[in-house]
């Protein structure tokens, strides 16, 4: 082979190039409507709530167009707020842990039964799913209300001489959220728990292991995933929530949410109130992001 015949450039075999792009260019046209619908009927009015919270508001309602942190500024500034954010993820991680106490036990009871309602219990559990949180929330005030079912029945056995505050506070609202919630945490558990069968628990008994280590060495690890999604369901669920904090709560549970409806329907505050909106997203966004990379850990772990 001649030196001339050596340097000469290599050249591409034509239309490979053209062949590679093409099914990029298929999968943008056939995600194009989706995509577009989403930025229409979710992109658009996000931005313009990111517009808005950047405009100056006056008593009255009053806004002026513009491009200020005066929203920002002032929500951090007051020690009210502050505290909102505080009492939010306080509620969210109260509320996170008793649908995890109280779903993942129902949850187990699901995944290793062998009735022949298997179905039928399945179904039973995830059925307040199909009632409006509305009614149920109105279910929670009637039962833990000064006259309601609870208090009733132990003032009437005489284990209580007065009635117990079980509603328009935190402790209310907590049990009312645990209750509306915790379907979601059961069928992130059954659905995300695939890998949990009789062969792992067998395995384990074979080799000695103990019901605790069993569950802590077998159950606990495969169910994980499924735990996580629950957790991630519920909490971001729960510090969204405004219907059971408001009612429950009486007015004397202030949340985030609480706090957006106050602002934009009582005082007529859009530009706070899409303030709080977007630092709230921003919540979400930090715990979404948690979530990932305990997630990714976990998929590490299994590959090595």
């Amino acid at each position: 082979m001649s030196t001339k015949e050596l340097n000469r450039p290599v050249v591409a075999a034509p239309g490979r190039a053209s062949r590679g792009l093409a099914p990029i260019w298929s999968t943008t046209l056939k995600l194009a409507p989706g995509l577009l619908l989403i930025g229409v009927i979710f992109g658009v009015p996000l931005a313009w709530l990111l517009r808005m919270s950047f405009n100056q508001s006056e008593a009255g309602g009053i806004i002026h167009d513009g491009f200020a942190f005066d929203s920002y500024a002032g929500f951090f500034n007051s020690t009210f707020n502050l505290g909102l954010i505080g009492r939010t993820l306080y509620l969210g991680v109260a509320v996170t842990a008793g649908a995890f106490i109280l779903g993942f036990p129902l949850a187990l009871f699901l995944l290793r039964t062998q009735s022949r309602w298997k179905s039928a219990l399945l179904v039973l559990a995830l059925a307040p799913l199909l009632t409006s949180a509305v009614v149920r929330t109105f279910g929670w005030m009637a039962i833990l209300g000064d006259q309601g079912i609870v208090n009733e029945v132990l003032l009437g056995i005489g284990v209580i001489s007065e009635p117990i505050k079980l509603a328009n506070n935190e402790v209310g609202v907590i049990i009312a959220l645990v209750e509306i919630l915790m379907p979601y945490m059961i069928l992130s558990v059954v659905t995300g728990s695939s890998r949990l069968n009789d062969t792992a628990m067998e395995a384990s008994a074979t080799l000695g292991g103990s019901p605790v280590r069993t569950f802590f060495r077998v159950v606990l690890p495969l169910t994980l995933p499924g735990i996580l999604t629950g957790c991630l369901l519920v909490f971001v669920l729960t510090i969204s929530s405004f219907v059971t904090p408001a009612l429950v709560g009486g007015g004397r549970v202030f949340t985030m949410a609480t706090e957006i409806f106050d602002q934009a329907v009582n005082s007529l505050n859009w530009p706070l109130a899409a303030a709080i909106s977007f630092i709230l997203m921003a919540l979400f966004a930090g715990v979404l992001v948690g979530y990932q990379r305990i997630m990714n850990r976990l998929d590490w772990s299994r590959s090595s």
